[in-house]
């Protein structure tokens, strides 16, 4: 497997780690505050979390779309690291909400 796609597959189980961590935090905020705020922000890790969850589904469990994103002659490298660096750009992003939530 090309090594893009298996960062591609990494960070999108840490995207997924990280949006756990954080709705755990804004459903409990939102339960006991019950604000527009806190559920703007739920709303937005159900969101984000859905879309990972399928990307996780695509890229690692279809057969057809798993097969065929890891051969080049299909989907060229510089695509593949295009998705690569957008999930590496949505982990800093999550990262860092993530080290403000819990700060």
């Amino acid at each position: 497997m090309p090594l893009l796609v298996d960062l591609f597959r990494v960070f999108t189980v840490l995207n997924l780690l990280l949006l756990a961590g954080l709705g755990y935090v804004w459903a409990r905020n939102w339960l006991q505050l019950r604000s527009k705020h806190t559920l703007g922000l739920l709303l937005f890790v159900v969101f984000l979390a859905g879309e990972n969850l399928l990307a996780a589904y695509f890229f690692m469990i279809d057969p057809t779309l798993s097969t065929w994103i890891v051969t080049a002659e299909q989907v060229p490298p510089v695509a593949q690291g295009a998705m690569t660096t957008l999930r590496v750009l949505e982990f800093a992003g999550l990262a860092f909400l993530t080290w403000v939530t819990y700060d």
